[in-house]
């Protein structure tokens, strides 16, 4: 048995990629600021409003200025395609992604 491939891409001008699929997010981080929602191409992802006693209502974090009553969850990972998109625009780096082995 051989090593596993990894699933790889070319680009138009024929340059091979490697593509970094969603593999997990942070909800503890997430602001629910809804940028990488937008930029994903593919429904990946989800926004969810939190319980109301998972709220800290006394949070002065002056940097986010985008609302904590929400946040983003991984409702289909597997339809991700490796861009990452959602990562190039999330403000908290909540976004873990990988190299994943070609099914077989």
């Amino acid at each position: 048995m051989g090593a596993e491939s990894i699933i790889t891409g070319i680009t138009r001008g024929g340059t091979a990629w490697t593509p970094q699929f969603v593999t997990a997010l942070s909800e503890q981080k997430c602001i629910g600021c809804g940028r990488c929602f937008k930029v994903c191409p593919r429904d990946v992802l989800t926004i969810v409003q939190r319980a109301i006693d998972d709220v800290d209502l006394d949070d002065d974090d002056e940097d986010d200025d985008d609302s904590d009553n929400s946040f983003m969850t991984l409702s289909n990972p597997m339809d991700c395609i490796g861009c990452e998109a959602c990562s190039r625009v999330c403000p908290k780096a909540c976004f873990t992604h990988q190299a994943l082995p070609l099914a077989v």
